[in-house]
C-alpha cells in the first residue's frame, strides 16, 4: 500500500519546499503532491518538520560496524557494513577493497553479486581500490600487494554479474587501451595512488577514465611546471572528484579551491570509512598493522592516515561548516553527484517521481532520525 510522507521540508533539486508530501508506492517514489492533496485512506508518516533528503551514496566504504571488507569478503560482512552506515544516512554504497591478492578480489566480487541477489539493503556494487597502483604513492596499502594490471587482472575486474564496478588505478601503471577496454566492459575507472604526469592523466581521461579517488591524497600535486593528477582533474570539467572532508585528509582551503575550479555537479563526498565507523572501538587491525582511532582520525603507529573514521552525514555537516557549502548543495554532493558518477543518476540521488525511494529524515544539526531504502524503513524501527 502507498505511504504519504507528510509534514516535512523536502529537498527538491536545489531547494527545500514546505507543504508538499512524498507518495511512496512499493520501492519507488510515486508522486510529489501538495499536502492538501494527499489521497484519503493512505497511510501517513509524519516527518515532524524535519528535512527529507535523498539517501546518501558513498562510493568508498572499506568497512563499518567493526568489520573490514578485506578481512571478510562475505554477504554477512556487507550486511553489517551497510547497516552501520545506514544509521548515518547512507542508503547506497560500494563495499571497498584496498590492495589485496586477486583471490580476495574475486571473493569480494562474488560476495557483492550474492548480496545484490539477496537484496541486502543499499549495496550498489563494488569499489576495487588497487592493487593496480603506484608503490611510490601507496599510502597505507601494502607494497607487496601492488601489481601491474595484466590480462588476469582485467578478467577479474570485469567479472561482476551485477551492480557497478568502480576501479581505482594508477594511470601510469597501465595503458590507455587497457583503460578503454575496462570502460567498454562497463567498469567505472578512477585515478588514485598515482605518480602520473599531467600528460598521462590527460591520455587516461581521453581513454575513458572519469574519476579521481580522494582528490589531493596519494597523487601528484599541482605545481608551477607540472600540473600532475590534481591539475588534470581540476582542469577537466568532465572528471568527478571524490573528497574526504574530515579535517584530517585535506586542508579546507585546498578543498575550497577545488570547488571553485570544478562544476558543482562534479565534486562528491566520500568517507573512505574504516571498521571503526558505527563501532565502539579505539583501534582495529589492517593487514597486520594496528590502526588507532583518535581525535576522529585513523592512523598507524607512524601517524600515517589509514582510511577514515568519517560517516556520510558528518561529511555533509563538515562541508557546510568547514567549506561554507550551502546545505542543499552539500546534500547533493552526498547523493545526486555520486549517483551520477556511477551512472545511476536516473534512479538514485533525488526525490522525484519514478526514482527509487531511498530517503533520509534529518533532524536538528543533521541528526539522522529515519531512513528508507527501496521504500522500506529499518526493521528495528
Amino acid at each position: 500500500m502507498a505511504t504519504a510522507l507528510v509534514n516535512g521540508r523536502i529537498l527538491l533539486d536545489d531547494r527545500f519546499v514546505d507543504d508538499k508530501a512524498v507518495l511512496i508506492d512499493a520501492s519507488r517514489i510515486q508522486a510529489i503532491v501538495d499536502a492538501a492533496d494527499v489521497p484519503a485512506g493512505l497511510e501517513r508518516y509524519d516527518l515532524g518538520g524535519g528535512l527529507l533528503v535523498p539517501g546518501f551514496v558513498d562510493t568508498q566504504v572499506n568497512g563499518g560496524g567493526g568489520v573490514l571488507f578485506n578481512d571478510a569478503p562475505t554477504v554477512e560482512a556487507i550486511r553489517i557494513i551497510g547497516a552501520a552506515h545506514r544509521s548515518f544516512g547512507t542508503t547506497g554504497f560500494l563495499p571497498t577493497l584496498i590492495s589485496d591478492d586477486l583471490r580476495v578480489i574475486r571473493a569480494g566480487i562474488e560476495a557483492v553479486d550474492a548480496a545484490i541477489a539477496e537484496h541486502v539493503p543499499g549495496v550498489l556494487g563494488i569499489h576495487i581500490e588497487g592493487p593496480f597502483l603506484n608503490e611510490k604513492r601507496k599510502g597505507i596499502h601494502e607494497a607487496d600487494k601492488i601489481r601491474v594490471l595484466d590480462e588476469e587482472g582485467f578478467v577479474v575486474l570485469t567479472s561482476a554479474k551485477s551492480g557497478r564496478t568502480l576501479v581505482t588505478i594508477a594511470p601510469e601503471r597501465t595503458t590507455p587501451p587497457m583503460i578503454l577496454r575496462l570502460v567498454e566492459a562497463g567498469v567505472v575507472v578512477s585515478a588514485g595512488h598515482s605518480e602520473a604526469t599531467y600528460e598521462q592523466m590527460k591520455e587516461a581521461i581521453a581513454a575513458g577514465l572519469s574519476g579521481v579517488t580522494h582528490l589531493f591524497n596519494a597523487m601528484t600535486q599541482l605545481t608551477s611546471r607540472e600540473p600532475g593528477v590534481v591539475g588534470a582533474a581540476l582542469e577537466d570539467d568532465g572528471v568527478w572528484c571524490g573528497i574526504i572532508v574530515d579535517g584530517h585528509h585535506v586542508h579546507p582551503a585546498s578543498l575550497k579551491l577545488a570547488q571553485r575550479c570544478k562544476p558543482v555537479d562534479k565534486v562528491m563526498l566520500v568517507t573512505d570509512a574504516m571498521p571503526s565507523v558505527g563501532a565502539d572501538a579505539g583501534h582495529f587491525i589492517l593487514q597486520g598493522k594496528r590502526i588507532n582511532v583518535r581525535d576522529g582520525a585513523c592512523r598507524d603507529a607512524t601517524g600515517r592516515l589509514a582510511g577514515s573514521h568519517l560517516n556520510m552525514v558528518s561529511a555533509v555537516r563538515n562541508a557546510v561548516a568547514m567549506l561554507g557549502v550551502p546545505t542543499a548543495a552539500a546534500l547533493r554532493m552526498a547523493s545526486a553527484v555520486p549517483a551520477a558518477f556511477l551512472g545511476q543518476g536516473d534512479r538514485l540521488g533525488a526525490i522525484a517521481p519514478g526514482y527509487q525511494a531511498d530517503l533520509v529524515l534529518l533532524g536538528d544539526d543533521f541528526v539522522v532520525e529515519d531512513s528508507w531504502i527501496s521504500g522500506k524503513r529499518p526493521s528495528h524501527r
